[in-house]
């Protein structure tokens, strides 16, 4: 798919008119492009509309053009409700079978936001996220399921509201803006792809050749350690875990070191359970289907990594995946078994299925030793428990400092990848102090399981700023996120966009 910005809409492309509360279509600068017999068809069938309910209407008009209306609806325009509405007039351009679309960039920007770059880049990729359907196991594509070619972004220039300071932008800036964010949202797309992906096929192996694959591509450094490097960096964790599959596990290292030479790096962690039954603790059958996207985290660090290499950011940024299958069988790791880690902490294993963090403390443990990193972020579809505390439009956050949280959650409100924190205090350390070991893999009671799981994986990054992304709540999208069902894609956008501001 292109995207491009122009000054004038191009005749050939189906037009989406996003129009707030009053309704004027007629006024609408796409539609004054529009020849004067579609314009008064346009000015007729407006009269349809009552400007106050939130819809999307499809027009044929007398030239045979094809003409969309979004209607925003009374409620305040906000970048939450931009981003799901330049979804939704691409996911309809898509059943619609239209190849080229045009819109206006002015109606995406909310009232008093001042950095149009970043409305142009959320816009971007939006657009690309849009545009995925997973087809790669149908015998053929889905009927009617063709792609949008073009995306011609409309504007003549400033924004001129009557409420409003006029904001000047530059066509090169946005087009680059649009460029950014479309590449964003390509990685996102390969990430939701491998998500997506079936547990038979997506091994600990092959999410280690996706990696090699994305740094080939993308221009970073990829390393794969196997059972018995692991072994010599007596990494339990991960063994423990992997002991029960007929998979091997992998722990893969990416090493995008553009920065300064002298700057300490950014370490990215991603959980890479390829498929979780939960282990000799087996999750019921409702619980199993989805779990071959237990490796998102991972393939979110593998695709950040990548974003960052394509748009040439200058920033020191390791990527670390634990990558294992989680079995039952006759050799799998036992409740009750304590586990020795990387750190020389040994963990008390009271559930197997609770097997993300222990393979992450061995990766936290390798990021700390052996990087010195400035910050660690670890991403991971740790918990149900956040689920149940956030349901399925956020990612809980846990930071080791107030400013860390902020920066996190401006992030994720910029770009869609929202978050919300959750307490990561000295007092859960007790919940997860072992009785023969020195750290249980799960709380003492059932109740706060998201914040025991950070706790635990906080034992084995003290004393370095650290924040913890767990994106249970975002692994799958749902029907409000104008996207195709599968993989969210969670954390990737909003690590790239921390990534770039902060390095």
């Amino acid at each position: 798919m292109r995207i491009r910005f122009i000054r004038t809409a191009p005749t050939t492309a189906t037009s989406a008119a996003v129009i707030g509360p009053t309704g004027q279509v007629a006024k609408h600068p796409l539609v004054k492009t529009l020849p004067v017999g579609d314009q008064q068809y346009l000015r007729t069938v407006a009269r349809t509309l009552d400007g106050k309910t939130e819809l999307l209407r499809l027009f044929t008009l007398p030239s045979g053009r094809k003409f969309f209306v979004l209607q925003r609806g009374e409620k305040p325009w906000t970048l939450r409700r931009a981003i799901l509405a330049a979804r939704r007039i691409v996911r309809a351009a898509l059943l619609e079978k239209i190849a080229s679309l045009a819109v206006h960039f002015d109606d995406f920007i909310p009232s008093g936001t001042a950095d149009v770059a970043a409305v142009a880049e959320m816009l971007g990729t939006q657009f690309e996220m849009a545009q995925l359907d997973f087809n790669t196991y149908r015998t053929k594509p889905r009927e009617g399921w063709p792609s949008v070619r073009d995306i011609f972004v409309v504007s003549r220039g400033p924004t001129a509201r009557p409420t409003e300071r006029r904001q000047s932008f530059g066509q090169a800036r946005v087009d680059r803006a649009l460029r950014r964010g479309k590449i964003v949202g390509e990685e996102i797309n390969k990430a939701r792809a491998l998500s997506n992906t079936p547990g038979g096929d997506m091994t600990p192996a092959r999410l280690a050749a996706a990696a090699v694959k994305a740094g080939r591509a993308a221009g970073f450094r990829v390393r794969v350690f196997d059972e018995r490097r692991m072994r010599t960096l007596k990494m339990g964790g991960i063994l423990g875990v992997a002991k029960g599959s007929a998979e091997k596990p992998r722990f893969i290292v990416m090493e995008y070191l553009k920065g300064p030479k002298r700057e300490k790096p950014v370490v990215l962690v991603g959980k890479g359970i390829t498929f979780d039954t939960g282990g000799l603790n087996l999750k019921p059958s409702d619980s199993l289907a989805d779990m071959h996207m237990d490796m998102s985290g991972g393939a979110a660090v593998i695709h950040v990594i990548a974003a960052l290499a394509r748009l040439k950011i200058k920033v020191n940024v390791v990527g670390l995946v634990p990558a294992a299958e989680n079995m039952p069988s006759g050799s799998s790791y036992r409740p009750g078994d304590l586990l020795r880690t990387m750190s020389g902490k040994t963990v008390e294993v009271m559930n197997t299925d609770a097997e993300g963090r222990v393979i992450l403390a061995d990766a936290l443990t390798y990021a700390t030793k052996f990087y010195e990193p400035k910050l660690v972020v670890d991403v991971a579809t740790l918990t149900g428990a956040a689920m149940a505390a956030l349901g399925q439009r956020a990612s809980a956050l846990f930071a080791t400092d107030p400013k860390l949280e902020a920066a996190f959650r401006e992030a994720g409100e910029v770009t869609g990848d929202y978050v919300w924190p959750l307490p990561l205090w000295e007092e859960y350390e007790e919940e997860v102090k072992g009785t023969f070991g020195d750290v249980a893999n799960i709380g003492k009671t059932k109740y706060g399981g998201a914040i025991t799981g950070a706790v635990f994986l906080w034992q084995f990054v003290k004393d370095i700023p650290w924040v913890h992304l767990d994106i249970a709540p975002r692994t799958t999208t749902i029907e409000s996120d104008q996207l195709a069902k599968g993989a969210a894609g969670a954390a990737i956008a909003l690590l790239v966009r921390y990534l770039m501001g902060n390095h």
